[in-house]
């Protein structure tokens, strides 16, 4: 894909809308074989947006990168990309089945690119020394375009986000029958038992009106 279709494509991946007729992992591949650290330093908002309407699809953009570098590229970059989520205390449903996919030791260079990301040091990908700062920066304005600034809603309310506020209420089963749930997919029989004797009963506490009178009275106390 040549560098003006990519950036033009890109545009229409980005910040923040998603157009259905470009082809995300085209679009993906195509950032991967382009090694332009300011794609690369996008590509934790850019994998946001694709997995938004499961436009993404890991497989084919495996078998798109027929270079071994560049698949390990490909790699390297979504563990960034967790890096990046870890940084700013966000957990997206999608990235458990993505984890699952990508077979090699994944914590060690999470950790690595986390601590560089702490320490504003340089991370280098196939050479390509990317800036923590701007990759921090790029996924921080891309949240406040949709008036979600990451930093400020951990600090003020330990995450706002959809995904960290479940994380607070469920386990990471329950998390997962409850997403399964609200999308309508298929339970199995434990998980239609757990969902009847556990997570219902969650949810339902959690509309209670006296329940989220006396939430917001003690958020108020500690203002």
């Amino acid at each position: 894909m040549e560098n003006e279709r990519l950036l033009r494509e890109l545009s229409k991946l980005g910040l923040p809308l998603f157009e259905i007729d470009v082809d995300a992992n085209e679009t993906i591949t195509g950032v991967v074989k382009s090694r332009n650290i300011r794609l690369w330093e996008g590509f934790p908002v850019l994998l946001v947006n694709v997995n938004k309407e499961s436009f993404f699809n890991y497989e084919k953009v495996k078998t798109l990168l027929t270079k071994r570098q560049e698949y390990r590229n490909f790699v390297n970059l979504i563990l960034l990309s967790f890096s990046v989520y870890k940084y700013f205390h966000l957990q997206f449903f999608w990235q458990k089945d993505l984890k699952k996919k990508i077979q090699v030791r994944q914590e060690g260079k999470i950790k690595e690119f986390l601590n560089s990301m702490k320490n504003n040091n340089d991370i280098t990908i196939a050479r390509q020394k990317l800036n923590s700062q701007r990759i921090k920066n790029f996924f921080n304005n891309y949240f406040r375009g949709e008036n979600l600034n990451v930093e400020k809603m951990y600090v003020k309310s330990k995450g706002l986000s959809l995904e960290y506020a479940l994380s607070q209420i469920f386990t990471p089963t329950q998390k997962d029958i409850f997403l399964k749930k609200i999308k309508g997919e298929k339970l199995t029989k434990s998980q239609r038992e757990r969902f009847y004797r556990v997570v219902k009963k969650k949810v339902i506490a959690l509309l209670n009106p006296e329940l989220q009178r006396l939430a917001e009275q003690l958020l108020g106390h500690h203002s």
